[in-house]
């Protein structure tokens, strides 16, 4: 993925760099944290300077999944070649902004629902390519992994058991499919929660359900499965949800909708 998408940026070369930089200067360099946040996606930034020079090497200030909350803060110095680190800059820096915004806005999240004993899970809803560094920024921000993608596990949607013929179909093929595989079922309503209850799900996803339906469904579970409400989710919203006595939220907004976080580059004398 970073091949590519150094690819994408440098072309054939970084004109600018290669006309004015001599080729054998080496420089050190500064990552600096400019507003409040959780740092993630320093060995991804150095792994992109070490495609341009393999020997870069970076300092490491401030670990992944730590808080910064006096910037602006030096997480981390970089020393490489000064070609590698000019044309590699932007790249690193998009990817180190977007890792470092997911798991800003993922632990915003998890501490709205502390001391509730409610999961909060990432969804499929990342960046075409990028799934795997969107999720690790997930749970860098202290949040959980959903499946990694569709060979992970059992979700059974509304479209599913639309062309299933109804969710006790769509269950039963699933178990004879993957026995033994944990089974997850998508309703809209309580009379489809009873369905997959008695299909016996092991999960089952309250899909855009209002707080009042949510405590309903956890009434009418008794723990006979584990629930997940997902739709919507907003940070102002997200701790009355926890508190309806569901085991997890999954919530799109941590991959598709995170602010890039305020970081740069700056060379040292």
């Amino acid at each position: 993925m970073i091949a590519a998408a150094l690819r994408e940026d440098v072309g054939s070369g970084d004109l600018t760099t290669d006309a004015i930089v001599p080729a054998g200067l080496r420089a050190q360099a500064a990552i600096v944290v400019k507003a409040p946040g959780v740092v993630c996606g320093l060995e991804t930034a150095l792994e992109v300077f070490r495609q341009l020079d393999p020997q870069a090497e970076m300092q490491v200030h401030a670990g992944d999944g730590e808080w910064i909350g006096s910037p602006p803060a030096q997480v981390a110095t970089l020393r490489a070649s000064a070609r590698a680190i000019l044309t590699g800059e932007r790249t690193a820096l998009n990817l180190l902004q977007r890792m470092s915004g997911i798991a800003t806005s993922t632990r915003r999240y998890v501490q709205a629902v502390e001391g509730t004993g409610c999961r909060i899970l990432d969804t499929r809803k990342t960046a075409p390519g990028m799934r795997a560094l969107d999720k690790q920024a997930v749970r860098c921000g202290g949040g959980h992994n959903h499946r990694l993608g569709l060979d992970g596990a059992f979700l059974i949607k509304d479209n599913h058991i639309a062309l299933a013929g109804g969710i006790p179909h769509a269950v039963a093929a699933a178990r004879a499919a993957r026995p033994g595989l944990e089974v997850e079922v998508e309703v809209d309503d309580l009379g489809q929660l009873e369905q997959a209850l008695a299909a016996g799900a092991d999960v089952v996803l309250l899909d855009n359900m209002e707080v009042p339906d949510l405590r309903r469904a956890v009434a009418v579970t008794g723990g006979r499965a584990q629930l997940e409400a997902s739709g919507g989710i907003t940070l102002e919203r997200v701790a009355e949800i926890a508190a309806t006595g569901v085991d997890a939220i999954s919530v799109g907004a941590l991959t598709h909708s995170a602010p890039a976080a305020d970081i740069g580059l700056d060379f040292e004398a």
